[in-house]
């Protein structure tokens, strides 16, 4: 069962990720203006003031939110970059240094990425 999550979960890494993040902004834009903007809040956004005690703590929420959906999407972009780089080369020696980092690389990626590997391993004659 968690085998399947964390599959769907890697296939779908960079919507989630960027979905994070913009609830994290959300999260973060409503604890702070609960806090500095109580007077906007209640009147914009109608806000109670029972909610508005929250604020600091939505507030704080929401930087964990917002900094992890960025850390998975910086994670994932770069992951993805180093993958692309490395399977565009063309010589078989340089692919070998690379080899086994890219196989651990591509286990946190979506599927297309291993199949990317195995064409390339198959197109160099590595097994």
């Amino acid at each position: 069962m968690a085998g399947k999550i964390s599959g769907f979960i890697r296939e779908y890494i960079f919507i989630f990720s960027v979905i994070l993040a913009i609830l994290g902004f959300f999260v973060i834009f409503i604890g702070a203006s609960g806090i500095w903007l109580k007077d906007i809040s209640k009147d914009i956004l109608h806000l109670t003031d029972d909610f508005l005690i929250w604020s600091p703590y939505l507030l704080v929420i929401g930087f964990i939110i917002f900094g992890t959906g960025l850390y998975y999407l910086y994670s994932y972009l770069k992951k993805r970059k180093f993958v692309l780089e490395e399977i565009d080369t063309n010589k078989r020696s340089e692919f070998l240094k690379r080899h086994i980092e890219l196989k651990d690389t591509v286990k946190h990626l979506p599927s297309k990425y291993k199949e990317m590997l195995n064409e390339k391993e198959e197109e160099l004659r590595i097994k």
